[in-house]
């Protein structure tokens, strides 16, 4: 993340770009996942009030349960990803981010909060919490000190990236929102974590509906072609409707 989050070994997903995608149903012809950057939008975001009190990603659930399992995503986690793209959309309507790149994302980071048997709870909470090796220097991995006395990371000698959306302390710090409505910006909350990440992503690409600025937000993320296109590929089949 912001130059120095590395791919975690265990979390990499090979996917193959432009190949016929089957959807849910062998009786169901392939659909065609389209090449190009950005990737698609997919289905619109309706307009919430996400001033309201309480989870207002509640208000996008509706919006999320019909796509879930065709998506093979949870419907507290879509709407997550649905909700964050819905405020920057009225905060920040110059980025353009579209739910599809954060569930990209989210997918090629974490499995949308269920890797290794961890799930997603109603008010966006992952659990178990989900935490990277340590980023000790080692093979394919930059060396990170520990920034915040192992209190969020659980580690007191090298950081690692912490929650769906896999941040590290030090950005956290810096970027970590709470979206959900507790007071709390917790990493290991995928409201949170997702208005983050698209916060993050907004500000380090601008113009996210240009390929420019969506490669230039992607990579600043985590600095790998690798990863910028398995969150292409992943995004894309969201956006007709398959899943990754």
């Amino acid at each position: 993340m912001g130059g120095v989050k590395n791919r975690l070994g265990w979390m990499i997903a090979v996917l193959s770009a432009g190949l016929m995608v089957a959807a849910c149903g062998s009786s169901e012809p392939p659909r065609v996942i389209p090449e190009g950057i950005p990737p698609g939008a997919g289905t619109p975001v309706p307009e919430i009030d996400f001033n309201a009190m309480g989870r207002t990603a509640d208000l996008l659930l509706a919006w999320a349960e019909p796509q879930g399992d065709a998506l093979n995503i949870s419907t507290p986690a879509l709407a997550a990803y649905g909700h964050a793209a819905a405020i920057m959309s009225d905060t920040s309507p110059g980025c353009g981010i579209a739910w599809t790149t954060l569930a990209g994302i989210g997918f090629i980071e974490s499995r949308h909060g269920t890797y290794q048997g961890s799930s997603v709870a109603p008010d966006g909470t992952v659990a178990p919490p989900i935490r990277g090796i340590p980023l000790d220097g080692g093979p394919g991995v930059a060396e990170i000190p520990d920034t915040d006395g192992g209190a969020m990371d659980g580690d007191p000698v090298h950081d690692r990236a912490m929650g769906p959306m896999q941040f590290i302390p030090e950005t956290w710090k810096k970027w970590g929102v709470d979206a959900n409505g507790d007071g709390i910006a917790n990493p290991d909350n995928l409201d949170d974590a997702a208005l983050t990440a698209a916060r993050y992503l907004c500000a380090r690409g601008g113009d996210l509906k240009t390929a420019e600025g969506w490669e230039r937000a992607l990579l600043a993320y985590n600095q790998s072609g690798v990863y910028l296109r398995d969150v292409r590929d992943a995004a894309a089949a969201y956006s007709v409707g398959t899943s990754a």
